[in-house]
């Protein structure tokens, strides 16, 4: 049997849009049509452009208000927002002033999450910030109390979250149909070549259109884009490249490893792990990029006297589908940890190995016939209503952060790291 692995992020993204406009409003549990949640959008670039087209396109959110500090990706933002009222913003303090703005979406550089959270906090608004939530354990927790203080809806973009194939995976490990879960795989892989090289293009996914540099430092607010981060010279490989540099984010842990461990948390439910160790290094985009191109990290829960595994490799095609291997079988998805929607079951045959064909699954998941979810974002505008928490919380944006650092913390120091959970820190 073949497993379909054509899904990619913007297809899904394209899905659960036409999803979202297609099923009727009970189905995502509040019909939000009368008095759609006024959102200010933080952030028009590569995943800023697709949040707004998403929720300019459905009935239960209007889109009021858009922030950039660079022009051409304000433009977009206000093009792709379905309101031709909407307000246009270059500083982010003054979207968060517009009393018609009920909640942001945040969808900058990791190194302004902070901030921007904590000050849409104090002016009152519910927060939707994309993934990985900061940089620091310390600055987590800050967020996490100041949420919790002003009991504020907040939701980590996780849109993985949204899959119900979770949820059936979870109830049938805890089921035991595979036996004791000892091991799990996690990974992501790209590949391309020097000139076009993951992580490379310019304002969208895959776009390897360069930009007139000169045009670029004209257009862009470059010290409102630097924010915190140390200050230097307009750098257009910064701009464009963000998650190539440490002062801007995790690498390969915020952006990718973040999104496989929280497919297992919402899966496993298991919380922080006790251990990491992590290696990484350029193996082949030898250029002036700070973090690596291969991001390899193995976790420990020890009360489940399970291990976890991520891989992340720049220089390939395959798929690592997250795999859960129990003692009596294996639990495999069908594409990367946002994506996966689908599931296989197997029984353990030691047999595979040797003639190269998978055995015939004893279970198989389909979505068709699974229960229906609403989107990851409208969860978020339904608690906006409701004052309910949304699927992932603050309490489980801790847990990814704290999971995506370990291997940070580790890879830094070059050694294993643990979690203390009393004192929340790794160490």
């Amino acid at each position: 049997m073949k497993i379909d692995t054509s899904i990619t992020r913007r297809d899904f993204l394209a899905m659960t849009t036409a999803a979202a406009i297609a099923a009727p409003a009970v189905m995502r549990g509040l019909d939000l049509t009368r008095d759609p949640v006024r959102i200010g959008h933080i952030g028009s670039g590569t995943r800023g452009w697709g949040l707004i087209k998403f929720t300019g396109a459905i009935s239960e959110a209007k889109v009021v208000a858009i922030c950039d500090v660079y022009r051409p990706h304000l433009e977009r933002g206000v093009e792709a927002c379905g309101n031709p009222d909407v307000k246009r913003y270059t500083d982010y303090r003054d979207l968060l002033a517009d009393p018609k703005v009920e909640a942001v979406v945040i969808a900058t550089p990791d190194h302004w999450h902070e901030k921007m959270v904590l000050d849409a906090i104090a002016a009152g608004k519910a927060v939707y910030c994309e993934k990985g939530l900061t940089m620091s354990i310390a600055s987590a927790k800050r967020m996490r109390a100041a949420v919790k203080k002003a009991g504020t809806v907040f939701q980590l973009g996780h849109q993985g979250r949204q899959l119900p194939a979770t949820a059936e995976a979870g109830r049938l490990i805890r089921d035991g149909r595979i036996g004791p879960v000892t091991l799990i795989h996690v990974g992501r892989y790209f590949n391309g070549t020097k000139e076009r090289a993951p992580w490379r293009w310019y304002g969208n996914y895959s776009a390897w259109d360069r930009p007139d540099p000169k045009q670029v430092a004209k257009d862009v607010d470059w010290a409102k884009w630097l924010g915190a981060a140390p200050s230097i010279d307009f750098n257009e490989r910064h701009f464009w490249h963000w998650r190539c540099y440490w002062p801007y984010g995790t690498g390969q842990a915020g952006d990718l490893l973040s999104h496989e461990t929280d497919h297992v948390q919402s899966v496993l439910g298991w919380g922080i792990p006790d251990t990491c160790m992590c290696t990484g290094l350029n193996a082949y985009y030898d250029d002036d990029r700070d973090v690596p191109d291969t991001w390899l990290a193995s976790y420990r829960f020890e009360k489940q006297h399970c291990s976890m595994t991520f891989e992340g490799c720049m220089n390939s095609k395959r798929l690592q589908p997250p795999e859960y291997i129990g003692r009596d079988g294996r639990l495999i998805f069908n594409g990367i940890g946002q994506d996966a929607n689908r599931f296989w079951v197997y029984p353990d045959d030691i047999a595979y190995p040797h003639t190269g064909k998978m055995p015939e699954p004893a279970e198989v998941y389909d979505p068709v016939k699974g229960e229906k979810w609403p989107s990851h974002m409208d969860d978020f505008l339904r608690c906006v209503r409701t004052r309910e928490r949304p699927k992932c919380n603050i309490d489980e944006a801790f847990i990814e952060v704290a999971t995506l650092l370990m291997s940070v913390e580790s890879y830094r120091k070059k050694r294993e790291v643990r979690w203390d959970p009393g004192r929340e820190e790794i160490v």
